[in-house]
């Protein structure tokens, strides 16, 4: 349904609340509810369906269980209606066992994500409400603020300096100032300054704006659907993809060949297909999917508990494989709390006159939450009885300033201060200690040595200027020119007490820090030996654009320190390490932090981020620490361990047993296993490997960081593969040579003897130490164990005897214990040499 008149941007505020049907007030709450259910929430995609319909669905999707459900409703009309029934029922049973996994894996992370939901300020029933972005509504009216996402297309209502990043939109490099007009029809959409535009973000500045569009309907709506944008493809998703085209090759050119083998040899048409495609799930690990949500979910919820929310699952498993963490120092290296330790004159003397026109700008400014103005105004509060306040320039990320103009006793006074370089820039002259007025000219050396000696202290030092205004009642950015500098302000944050054990143990953990700040170099030199950096490498912003893409990819590595940088050198800096085979994280929270997320291979965020900066982050910390990265890490690297674990278990015993019988099936008069006892075989085996999740890892997993290896996988699978298939021949040889089994005695042992070294076998790959030294979760212990127990009696059960199993003498039952004993052996010495050779 459409939700707006087109060409909003032409028509007035007045006359589009009157469509909208709008109260200045806002909507009331009925309303609002009446309009979600009209035109749905405010998403560009529908949310991923986790009810219970679409997740059973799910686990029954792949093609060959599909094909298998349709030969064996044909084996139902032509063959043996029990046996088709017995293999439904094990898929069946298969899909739902899954089914229950993912339903408390997806129930999990929703509600984690619901910690970190991005909200939207809106006026509801005449009051100002935060509310989830998805929940905005056309004909709301939202009030934005520096940091804040543009939750809709929207037309602005009132604006007070509002500079809008739309970047994503236009491709304009710069924010756009908005502001309330009506423009003609054909304006084109860079120049339409009284629209917003969903997913933008505002940068600085305030306004209130009416909503127009929302979700599909907005011009990012209709972008993502023509493009059918996804998130990039993370270097784990990539690795399963390749394993996956890596199995289906393998699995296609097995069953294939053994499908055509078996027709050649003259054996039934149907019971040939259903071994064939048995043989196929039993070697496709079609429960892949499902650990990894299971592991994902799992490792998220373990990662919540070290105040650590993972909104993208799959970043994950590039949390674990990060070597390079960026981060700036302010409250991740430092307390984060900021103090005002000194004003002083032009001439380095205390200066009352200084605090006092510092904490008129800081108390009046109404930008967004920053601690240098809690500083400020905790420091030394002033009695401002007789001022007030007339108008504002609010800070932004070109001037590095912010100017507040002031009326007191029929005076108007412009008080500007910030980045000591920006606020020099704007001046003329200066104020003496006595109090006389100078020409900045001879004064700029003793300004840059006190800056110096202040910053070489590790202090942040800003400049404090002003101008008399007359009777101005109102300014602009043009105004900030033919000032006075007064003064400076001396701030400083102290390091975290234990910051430099923090770094040492990312730095055992194998992931390295690169400091970026805006800070300069005297200053980002001194935090860097108080942490414990004492040998860094630094480069400066201005260094940084005097080199090439090339130039700065050889270098980036070697440096740890970047300082002065400005906001677009961050997301170079990113890319340039990511380019020199780094899997680079990205630690910010700042306004100017998102485009340096999006780049990253792991964008973090802490809770009391901006909204621009959560919402393009992949994790959000809920504490802004160090040392809780440190523990993520860990749970991440543990999370990456498990998967791997269930991927090395699905490429060796169950790819070495499918590979045994599928080439015993061409020697012998029969099948080696009916589809129903090779598809109890996989279901049997996928027990134990259900609880991987909840596996205890070894130390030394978690030491480094660790990457997909598709090349080590196939060796693997090779290795183990061949040596499960050793002691398979071993075992048909000793049923038909030694034992002289019948049909039904070779099924029966072939099955005990899969069945048990494929569960046991996960309790030595689990672990690249010796098995005994290495101790599994209880649950995949027990899982094994009862697994194992449930094999060796089930032979001896009327439900044994419905799948062809026949009793075995228990001198048999002796040898397979010896038979899997003997390939728990090999296999530690195969894995000592296997893990010794690639390493």
């Amino acid at each position: 349904m459409s939700q707006h008149p087109l060409a909003f941007w032409s028509l007035s505020t007045t006359e589009m609340l009157r469509q909208l049907q709008t109260a200045k007030e806002g909507l009331t709450g009925g309303e609002a509810r009446e309009r979600l259910a009209r035109y749905g929430s405010n998403l560009l995609k529908p949310p991923k369906r986790s009810d219970v319909f679409t997740l059973v669905l799910a686990q029954f999707k792949d093609p060959l269980i599909l094909i298998l459900f349709f030969a064996t409703g044909l084996s139902f009309l032509l063959h043996e209606p029990v046996d088709a029934f017995i293999i439904l029922s094990i898929v069946l049973v298969s899909g739902l066992l899954g089914f229950w996994q993912e339903r408390g894996a997806s129930n999990a992370v929703e509600k984690l994500l619901s910690i970190v939901r991005i909200k939207a300020a809106v006026l509801r029933d005449g009051s100002l409400k935060e509310i989830p972005v998805e929940e905005i509504v056309p004909g709301d009216i939202v009030i934005l603020n520096a940091g804040d996402i543009v939750p809709g297309d929207c037309l602005v209502q009132e604006s007070k300096d509002l500079f809008v990043d739309e970047a994503m939109m236009t491709g304009e490099t710069f924010p756009v100032e908005k502001a309330v007009a009506v423009l003609p029809v054909e304006t084109p959409m860079g120049r339409r300054t009284n629209a917003l535009w969903m997913g933008t973000h505002v940068v600085s500045g305030s306004g209130k704006a009416l909503v127009i569009n929302t979700g599909k309907e907005t011009e990012c709506g209709k972008l993502s659907e023509r493009l059918k944008l996804r998130p990039p493809e993370t270097d784990f998703e990539r690795g399963i993809r390749q394993f996956g085209y890596f199995l289906m090759e393998v699995t296609l050119v097995m069953v294939v060949a053994i499908f055509a083998i078996n027709v050649y040899l003259a054996r039934p048409v149907l019971d040939s297909f259903l071994f064939s495609l048995a043989l196929a799930v039993g070697l496709t690990p079609q429960l892949l999917p499902a650990i990894i949500s299971i592991n994902l979910a799992h490792g998220a919820k373990r990662m919540a508990q070290e105040k650590v929310i993972v909104k993208r699952l799959a970043s994950i498993e590039n949390f674990g494989s990060m070597n390079v963490i960026c981060s700036d120092k302010t409250g991740t290296l430092t307390e984060g709390i900021v103090h005002l330790q000194s004003a002083h004159d032009a001439e380095g003397a205390p200066s009352d006159k200084v605090l006092l026109y510092a904490y008129l700008n800081a108390f009046y400014e109404t930008g967004f939450t920053n601690p240098i103005d809690e500083a400020i105004r905790s420091h030394h509060p002033f009695d401002l009885t007789g001022y007030e306040k007339a108008d504002e320039i609010p800070y932004d990320f070109l001037r590095k300033r912010l100017s507040i103009l002031v009326s007191h006793a029929d005076a108007h006074l412009m008080v500007t201060k910030g980045a000591l370089r920006n606020v020099l820039a704007v001046c003329s002259g200066v104020e003496a200690g006595n109090g006389t007025i100078v020409d900045i000219a001879g004064m700029r050396d003793p300004i840059q040595k006190y800056f110096e000696k202040f910053s070489n202290q590790g202090c942040r030092t800003l400049g404090v200027a002003y101008k008399n205004m007359e009777s101005w009642s109102s300014i602009r950015k043009d105004d900030e020119i033919g000032m006075t500098f007064l003064g400076f302000l001396v701030l400083f944050d102290p390091p975290k007490a234990k910051i430099a054990d923090t770094i040492g143990q990312l730095k055992n953990l194998g992931v390295s820090l690169k400091v970026i700040t805006g800070d300069n170099p005297l200053v980002a030199a001194n935090v860097s030996r108080q942490i414990g950096l004492s040998e860094t490498k630094m480069i400066t912003g201005s260094d940084l654009g005097q080199l090439s893409d090339y130039a700065l990819v050889q270098r980036v590595v070697d440096v740890d320190v970047f300082a002065e940088i400005e906001p677009n050198q961050k997301e170079r800096i990113i890319l340039a390490l990511r380019k020199a085979g780094n899997v680079v994280g990205y630690l910010g929270d700042g306004i100017n932090d998102a485009s340096a997320l999006h780049a990253a291979d792991v964008g973090i965020s802490v809770e009391s981020a901006v909204d621009v900066a959560k919402e393009a982050a992949d994790i959000v910390l809920l504490e802004k620490d160090l040392g809780v990265l440190v523990q993520g890490v860990r749970e991440g690297r543990t999370t990456f361990a498990n998967t791997l674990k269930y991927v090395f278990m699905a490429t060796s015993a169950n790819f070495g047993n499918m590979f045994s019988m599928a080439g015993v099936s061409l020697l012998l008069p029969f099948l080696p296993l009916l589809p129903k006892q090779i598809l109890l075989t996989n279901l049997l085996t996928d027990f134990p490997e259900m609880t991987i999740a909840t596996d205890n890892v070894d130390n030394e997993m978690v030491e480094y960081p660790r990457r997909w290896d598709i090349r080590a996988i196939r060796k693997f699978m090779m290795t183990f593969g061949l040596l499960s298939s050793v002691f398979d021949y071993l075992t048909f040889g000793l049923l038909l040579l030694v034992f002289h089994a019948t049909q039904d005695q070779f099924r029966t042992g072939w099955f005990l003897e899969s069945v048990c070294s494929a569960s046991l076998i996960v309790l030595v790959i689990r672990s690249r130490k010796p098995f005994f030294r290495s101790r599994p979760s209880k649950y995949l212990f027990v899982a094994t164990l009862s697994t194992v127990v449930l094999t060796l009696i089930f032979p001896f059960t009327p439900l044994g005897m419905i799948f062809g199993f026949s009793a075995l003498p228990i001198s048999f039952l002796l040898l397979v214990v010896i038979i899997v004993m003997g390939y728990i052996i090999s296999a530690e010495m195969a894995k000592t040499i296997f893990y010794t050779k690639v390493r």
